[in-house]
């Protein structure tokens, strides 16, 4: 027995090493494999969303492998014409461009003005008048005779020499080809990916049975129905969350676009459902809800009482949403506190960018799910909970 003793101590000291080692292949797993990872996710809740529906057509006698194939081509009906209504908005935006660079233009120009102003004000306040005076009399020695000025801008004014040129543009459109193909080589693969979630949410659906029950086999005794209860859970967790933050964000949109057609502001349906769902974003929500209708109204207002008065009324929309509806229709099913939330949209949004900020309080609640139905893992789950 004092033999085996210091090949334990060796074990004990080398579990922190690799649990270690273990976290950090973890973590460079989800980081480089976020694309796979990411469209898996998707696939995976999409799955259980729409599990409800195929119910729905099997008791019409329909076959799994049929009611799966009238789910998904129903579903990707709805996203082909919401797409298609938000296209028809999107186009007239898009052709008054013009408009919105100039104003743009503008109020970067009296931006600038205010800024100069704002700058002379304060130098002519914290510099001493003395100091002033010397400094221009510097910049009246300091300055060329007026024949060597005319000198110098005949010099500037002549064309540079044909070969300096030519490097200059084959030097500058180097790194713009190269910025042009990664950003291609990004979006191809984003397509690319997406492309499957159509195949991947068939498959799930169809072969739902034969896939749980063959993950079920993976287990025996206990473990297979605390593994049951998970599925489960993580089922129902995941469509009561998307789903209610769906009809939180359908019902945010009706409200918001009659906000900006009262208020007169251009594509009503496009800014209004935009701003809406842009809002329900956790935190930074209310920040992102006010960009649309603010670039919206540029071209056509200058008032800021106009931007006053449309701002409160999405904020007013959005703290109505977040703290009467919010927590009916999707807070009282997650069962996540304000730190694990906290936590989660850190960590996925520092791994995954924007798509782990809306994945990343789904994924927590599936974990959560998993640690309430297994008895060691308890503790975890209470610590995750409200």
């Amino acid at each position: 027995m004092e033999l085996l003793t210091p090949i334990f101590r060796d074990r004990k000291s080398k579990a922190p090493a690799a649990f270690l080692v273990s976290f950090a292949a973890f973590i460079a797993l989800l980081y480089y494999g976020r694309l796979f990872l990411i469209t898996l996710t998707v696939a995976v809740i999409l799955a259980f969303i729409l599990e409800p529906l195929v119910k729905l057509f099997m008791r019409a006698r329909m076959p799994r492998g049929l009611a799966s194939f009238m789910t998904v081509s129903l579903a990707l009906l709805i996203v082909y014409f919401s797409l298609l209504a938000m296209y028809s908005q999107a186009a007239g935006l898009l052709a008054n461009l013009p408009a919105y660079s100039k104003r743009i233009n503008e109020l970067a120009d009296i931006v600038l003005q205010r800024v100069e102003s704002t700058e002379k004000s304060i130098s002519s306040i914290v510099v001493p008048k003395r100091m002033q005076r010397e400094g221009k009399t510097a910049q009246i020695i300091s300055d060329p005779p007026p024949q060597k000025a005319a000198q110098a801008r005949r010099r500037s004014a002549e064309p540079p020499a044909p070969t300096i040129q030519e490097v200059r543009l084959s030097q500058e459109a180097e790194p713009l080809i190269k910025t042009l193909y990664a950003n291609l080589r990004a979006f191809s693969e984003v397509l690319l990916m997406t492309s499957f979630v159509p195949f991947l949410v068939l498959f799930m659906l169809s072969l739902r049975d034969q896939l749980r029950n063959a993950f079920l086999q993976l287990f025996e005794g206990e473990d297979r129905l605390a593994v049951g209860k998970s599925w489960r859970g993580i089922a129902e967790m995941t469509r009561a969350y998307v789903v209610g933050n769906f009809i939180l964000g359908l019902t945010l949109s009706v409200f918001s676009a009659l906000l900006m057609w009262w208020a007169g502001l251009p594509f009503p349906l496009l800014v209004g459902p935009v701003s809406a769902f842009l809002s329900l974003i956790p935190y930074i929500g209310l920040p992102l809800a006010l960009i649309p209708p603010f670039f919206a109204a540029l071209p056509i207002y200058e008032s800021i009482s106009f931007y006053v008065l449309v701002g409160s009324g999405v904020a007013f929309l959005h703290l109505i949403a977040l703290n009467l509806l919010y927590p009916k229709l999707v807070g009282a099913r997650v069962h996540l506190n304000p730190l694990a939330v906290t936590v989660s949209l850190m960590f996925w949004g520092l791994l995954w960018g924007a798509p782990g900020l809306v994945l990343g309080i789904p994924i927590t609640a599936g974990v959560k799910a998993v640690c309430d139905n297994v008895s060691d893992l308890e503790p975890y789950g209470k610590l995750l909970g409200d």
